[in-house]
């Protein structure tokens, strides 16, 4: 199966809505539908089976295929307990009144509002189709809660902070390693930007989301999608895992503490499930502080019960980290500087938040709420937010990416999946204070799909990847515009065909400058038992410079620079 064609949502929007629209009035594109659901990596075992009075009876076994389908397929745009997040709610409430004949219908043939045919394009058999349909007449299964004896059941130092070296063991240069995430072996490749040669391969948790850097850049933090959380040493002879700590059963975010005096010292994870954020000891991840982020929605001001922690930044202005909670759409503020007493500043925002970066300044905070159409700007010195600014169809700017625009001065800009545009926002309120916080430019890229945008202070050039367009000469390349001639539009490089990998999806995700700017990396990503490679681009010429290609490099996505990840550069 195409990697990617497993986050397709099982999206019954449809059934709240006769006219079975998208949000936007249009009908969802096919990127929309692909993106709108990642798989849970919750555990449908662990989800406690509760048997609704009037609903079609299910055995034990068909109960547990339905959850399986459920969390793989739908848990994503509904949420865990079918009480909505991006999706809507699917609760016996809804999905009893519309009744068994209708929810078949619907799975079958799906809707323009996003939801896949699964029975017409055979992906689900007629059983299942009858299958799910009766399960969704049942309350949801709910899963457990993870708090601090679960937490620290998994916790394990394996190199305790004392054992560690006091100097560096190795001669890598550091400052240019990458770590790659390998997605569907469970794994990140330790990549030397200098040589080209994998360092080690690590064993994290499953489908890493992101790596992030201590402020000192000697230790890597990976969090898996299914919550675990690694903390790599990049002192040792061979860097390798030293800590490790489940903090639930799904997650996304982590980040350490940067504000002068902090280095080092605090670590944060975000969860999905449950929904939550837990700052734990930098050195050794020992839990300390678990805080829930149950509450009210910004718009609605309605009780959420599932309101999932998405992007995680540290603030360099206050010792603060700023967290996004995904379906309430607030911005969260939190102060450690006292974690026994707490201080949490909320800046309410639009929903849905998801990924941000910093501006060239590190002072305001830029950040996505997708399925809004919008981008909000946090001001991270005076703690408030400063805008909120409407884009294109789900902006997706992973970080962003800092530039100088000939006309309109410092800017940062977004891709998104939703269109072809890239949009640049001014961010200078002191020189050109009559371009900030607005749209000065849209740009048309190659198409929709796009989940990464990237630059440097020392290149000329935006990339944009569109790993999720359904047009593959789309997908296996990426447009690369001259930041000093916008208007003249944008040249498209062959990274999948460069990479010579022959059968197999091939999508070009996510560039990746090295510590000096002058190469960037891309990711060719194929199915599991496919050859995947990583291919480096010289800057300057934007021509091939050469390609990693590794039996272990398998289903390669993220990479993270140590110099630009630990000092916010993109």
């Amino acid at each position: 199966m195409n990697p990617l064609r497993a986050c397709a949502c099982f999206v019954l929007l449809g059934l709240l809505s006769a006219g079975a629209w998208a949000a936007d009035g249009k009908h969802a594109s096919p990127v929309e539908k692909t993106y709108e659901g990642a798989p849970s990596a919750v555990d449908p075992a662990h989800a406690k089976v509760v048997k609704s009075p009037g609903a079609p009876d299910l055995t034990e076994a068909e109960f547990a295929r339905a959850k399986k389908i459920y969390f793989e397929r739908c848990a994503g745009c509904h949420g865990v307990l079918r009480k909505g997040a991006t999706g809507k709610p699917l609760t016996p409430d809804i999905t009893q009144q519309r009744g068994l004949e209708y929810l078949k219908a619907f799975i079958n043939f799906g809707s323009p509002a996003g939801m896949p045919n699964w029975g017409t394009s055979g992906e689900l058999s007629p059983e299942d189709i009858e299958l799910m349909a009766k399960y969704l007449l049942h309350e949801p299964p709910e899963p457990p809660e993870w708090g601090l004896a679960e937490m620290k059941a998994t916790w394990t130092v394996k190199v305790p902070p004392e054992q560690r070296p006091k100097k560096k063991l190795n001669d890598y240069n550091i400052d240019n390693i990458f770590s790659v995430t390998l997605r569907d072996a469970g794994q990140v490749a330790l990549i030397d930007g200098d040589t080209k040669k994998i360092i080690n391969v690590v064993k994290t948790g499953y489908a890493v989301h992101i790596s992030r850097l201590s402020a000192s850049g000697r230790y890597i933090y990976t969090i898996g999608r299914d919550a675990k959380i690694d903390l790599i040493d990049l002192w040792m002879e061979k860097p390798d895992v030293v800590a490790e700590i489940k903090i639930g059963l799904e997650a996304r975010s982590v980040e350490t503490s940067k504000y002068k005096g902090y280095e080092d010292r605090y670590a944060i994870g975000g969860a999905y499930w449950p929904p939550q954020y837990v700052i734990m000891d930098g050195a050794t991840l020992e839990p300390l502080k678990i805080v829930s982020t149950r509450g009210m929605t910004v718009d609605t001001q309605e009780y959420h019960p599932e309101p999932r922690v998405a992007a995680i930044v540290a603030s360099h202005q206050h010792p603060e980290f700023i967290v996004n909670v995904k379906e309430t759409g607030k911005i969260l503020l939190v102060d450690y500087s006292d974690i026994e007493n707490l201080t949490v500043t909320t800046i309410p925002a639009a929903r849905f938040l998801h990924d941000g970066g910093w501006d060239r300044s590190r002072r305001y905070f830029l950040t996505a709420a997708n399925k809004s159409n919008k981008i909000a700007v946090v001001d991270s010195l005076e703690r408030r937010l400063v805008r909120l600014i409407d884009v294109g169809s789900i902006p997706h700017p992973g970080r962003g990416a800092n530039f100088v625009d000939p006309e309109y001065g410092p800017v940062w800009a977004t891709s998104h999946l939703g269109d072809n545009s890239v949009v640049l926002i001014g961010t200078d309120p002191k020189r050109h204070r009559e371009h900030a916080w607005q749209v000065v430019r849209k740009l048309q890229a190659q198409g929709g799909g796009s989940l990464f945008i990237k630059t440097h202070p020392k290149s000329k050039h935006l990339y944009v990847d569109t790993p999720l367009n359904p047009v593959a000469k789309i997908s296996q390349t990426v447009a690369v515009f001259d930041i000093e001639r916008l208007e003249d539009g944008y040249t498209v490089l062959p990274i999948a065909e460069w990479a010579e990998l022959g059968e197999g999806p091939k999508r070009v995700v996510q560039p990746e400058f090295n510590k000096y700017g002058d190469e960037v990396w891309f990711s060719v990503w194929n199915g599991k038992d496919q050859q995947s490679a990583i291919v480096v681009v010289d800057d300057k010429t934007l021509e091939l410079k050469t390609v990693i290609k590794d039996p272990r490099l398998v289903t390669p996505t993220g990479k993270f620079n140590v110099h630009n990840t630990v000092h916010d550069v993109y």
